[in-house]
């Protein structure tokens, strides 16, 4: 192995590579476009929905209107609500979203309010279509109208009794929230962040993986650089050096953006976005590549021996592409709440950086893990840049047919 001639394949890969339009999308235009897009897009497009949603009246159904006639009129009066004759297929209304919510008095409802009877008292059903969200807010009116009633009732019992709602509740109490806005925001999106950060370096080495092994065959130029006086292994080692650049390239401005980009939202007092105020310092994204450096070597090790075994760029696309599912459910599995960091999770490839990352992001650094999970990366990652290594002496696979 000399160091020369790895520097000079090196050089020659990375002046390709930052030829190559695809590289360049993947390593710069997507880190910088999409995490801006996903943070402040999204969050500005679900807040326009919402406000449209409480826009115009909302259709709703009273059923049993005659049995109580006082509520069924406080309803109609609901400045939100659009009140339409009764009809037996309200659900089916609902659930075609042509009807957002209907309400049923039973039989007998007046009449059971005014009796004095120990027994529980009549049920009101509010009929809705759950995650619809004009449905979900017709189902809050509805609810309100009725608990403004059942107050009225309680106060004029209670006042019968020469009691008061004073009486009723004796004493109060609050809960306070002491975990600052960045670290709520940090618990409540920090798996997404490391999700975003890993599947972006998977795709920083992937075009690079491609162009110089498959690409370098389709264009036939590989024989050209086997035949050069440069060893097999330096040869590979300099593709593979230029392959791991390009990941931590695409990793390193991924942070800066999501950095960028959380405060950016957090600063949008309009848009309602404090809790994406996520404590990404300085020392959490050092943490973070420090992390994600052997999945990087892992992913350039692996994306380079998987692609040289391909004969033609799209052939090596197709090979790399079930590596997407591979990478993203560990990945995501982080999101899920209660899937904390333990001895078995930290030996799982992906899974546990995700983890280890969402830890750190709200200060928490276990360092017996963190050194677990590098510690076992290191290992993945040598084993895929042994195999790379491997490849490029085979001649079978280098001029496979």
């Amino acid at each position: 192995m000399n160091s020369s001639q790895i520097r000079l394949v090196y050089r020659k890969e990375m002046v390709d590579t930052l030829r190559d339009r695809r590289t360049l999308i993947s390593m710069i235009v997507v880190p910088m476009v999409v995490i801006p897009a996903l943070i402040l897009g999204m969050g500005q497009t679900l807040r326009k929905i919402i406000e449209g949603a409480r826009q115009g009246k909302m259709s709703v159904m009273v059923l049993g209107a005659e049995n109580a006639p006082s509520l069924a009129a406080a309803i109609m009066r609901h400045p939100g609500f659009e009140v339409v004759a009764p009809d037996s297929a309200f659900a089916t209304l609902i659930e075609d979203k042509k009807l957002r919510a209907a309400v049923e008095f039973p039989p007998g409802f007046r009449a059971a309010l005014e009796a004095s009877s120990s027994a529980p008292g009549p049920t009101v059903n509010v009929y809705y279509h759950e995650n619809a969200i004009r449905s979900e807010l017709a189902r809050d009116g509805i609810e309100d109208v009725l608990d403004a009633y059942m107050n009225q009732i309680v106060e004029a019992r209670l006042a019968s009794q020469n009691l008061s709602a004073r009486d009723l509740q004796p004493f109060q109490h609050t809960a306070q929230n002491v975990a600052s806005e960045q670290r709520a925001g940090g618990e409540a999106f920090g798996g997404f962040i490391p999700y975003i950060i890993i599947l972006l370096t998977m795709m920083g080495a992937m075009y690079p993986a491609i162009d110089v092994t498959a690409g370098e065959k389709e264009r036939g130029t590989i024989e050209t650089i086997l035949a050069s006086p440069v060893s097999r292994t330096s040869l590979a080692l300099g593709k593979f050096y230029a392959v791991l650049t390009a990941a931590l390239a695409t990793a390193m401005l991924a942070l800066a953006s999501l950095a960028v980009s959380s405060r950016i939202a957090a600063n949008d007092a309009q848009a309602g976005f404090s809790m994406l105020q996520i404590p990404l310092s300085a020392a959490n994204a050092g943490a973070m590549l420090l992390l994600v450096l052997p999945v990087a070597v892992l992913f350039s090790g692996t994306l380079l021996a998987i692609a040289l075994m391909a004969k033609t760029y799209k052939e090596a696309q197709s090979y790399i592409s079930p590596l997407n599912i591979v990478v993203v459910i560990p990945a995501i599995s982080a999101m899920f709440p209660g899937v904390e960091l333990d001895l078995r999770l930290s030996l799982i490839p992906i899974l546990n950086v995700s983890l280890a990352s969402k830890q750190v992001i709200v200060g928490i650094y276990e360092w017996k893990w963190i050194g677990v999970i590098f510690a076992s990366s290191c290992v993945y990652a040598a084993i895929a840049l042994t195999f790379a290594v491997n490849f490029f002496k085979r001649e079978s696979v280098l001029f496979r047919t």
